[in-house]
């Protein structure tokens, strides 16, 4: 819960807290700042830097490097590596998390660049490909860089537990997905099986984000990328699956009512946001032919948007006690992760 100085004012306008307390907390929030990130100068400084260092070892990297060969590729990328430990380390003993936290996933990120000069100074590489299509094309020989992404975010998330460091592993997931469907197909992506594979992928993908949110619910959040990788492809699979019938239409409006749903459950609101998105597709495919030239879709559909706000009114009034009669039916370890995340 985030506090602002207008609450606090508040408070001391009602006698709870005196002034002289209210600016004596706010003198020590600001001499104490907690270890997470925060919009200020200085954070965006932070991952303005870490995000270019990254993006120029990922997105950005051109075929200029192609001119090093695979062995120099490869050499570089260690010793790229090893400066983003040292920093990493540095910035870990003088308490600066978040630098550290970046230096680390940065370490992670030159992980696939290693790998793939590695292959190719062995000779083991496909002619007809080269890094800077990793992050623009599905295929299948992507699979053994993915692989030792994983295994490098998995050991740089054990020793550092910086919740970033899940940043690329997500991202990595996610492109095995879909790399993996074109090693099913061959090579050849067929859009119904990348749907399915996407869809089941990311159910999977959430479920595993779940367990690891009420693992993880006494310490940090570690499971928020995993989270917004999990639903981009649960959402993106199951959107892009072949809806031939209204019926097939509805269950996918039903599914994204269930996200939203699901979300404010957790408090996460990429479901939210995903199944918002869901929702206004089912209803621009309402508006554009089931109800085409239609006055009555228009009024129908503020009537229910007005219903919803008086909803918020009637929840808002009684969100005490209907929670916590909600959350008495949940397992103690799920009920203790809501309300750490609610407070």
């Amino acid at each position: 819960m985030n506090i602002t100085s207008e609450q606090l004012s508040n408070a001391a306008e009602k006698g709870i807290i005196s002034n002289t307390q209210v600016k004596e907390l706010l003198t020590f929030v600001k001499n104490h700042p907690g270890p997470g990130p925060r919009f200020d100068f200085t954070h965006i400084l932070y991952y303005l830097g870490g995000m270019l260092a990254i993006g120029a070892m990922t997105l950005f990297m051109n075929l200029g490097w192609e001119a090093f060969g695979g062995w120099g590729i490869f050499i570089i990328s260690c010793l790229y590596g090893a400066g983003g430990l040292f920093l990493t380390r540095v910035f870990e003993r003088k308490q600066l998390h978040i630098p550290a936290g970046i230096c680390a996933v940065f370490v992670v990120a030159l992980t696939p660049l290693a790998i793939y000069g590695l292959q190719k100074g062995m000779g083991w590489w496909v002619p007809d490909a080269v890094y800077r299509d990793y992050h623009r094309y599905i295929r299948y020989h992507w699979i053994f860089m993915e692989l030792g992404t994983l295994a490098v975010g998995a050991v740089m998330a054990w020793r550092y537990r910086y919740p970033f460091l899940l940043m690329p592993i997500g991202a990595t997931l996610w492109y095995m997905s879909m790399d993996l469907t074109a090693m099913l197909t061959g090579g050849r992506i067929d859009r119904e099986l990348a749907s399915l594979v996407s869809f089941w992928f990311g159910l999977g993908y959430i479920l595993f984000a779940f367990f690891v949110d009420i693992r993880s619910r006494k310490s940090a959040d570690y499971a928020f990328w995993l989270y917004i990788f999990g639903v981009m492809t649960f959402w993106g699979g199951l959107t892009s699956m072949d809806s031939s019938s209204e019926w097939s239409r509805f269950c996918y409006m039903l599914v994204n009512l269930g996200l939203i749903a699901f979300g404010v459950l957790l408090v996460r609101r990429v479901f939210v946001i995903f199944g918002a998105l869901g929702i206004t597709l089912y209803l621009g495919h309402l508006a554009s032919t089931i109800f085409k030239d239609s006055w009555f879709f228009p009024l129908s559909l503020t009537l229910i948007g007005l219903g919803i706000v008086l909803l918020g009114v009637w929840w808002q009034r009684h969100e005490q006690e209907l929670t916590a009669s909600l959350q008495g039916i949940l397992p103690e370890p799920i009920r203790e992760m809501l309300v750490g995340r609610k407070s």
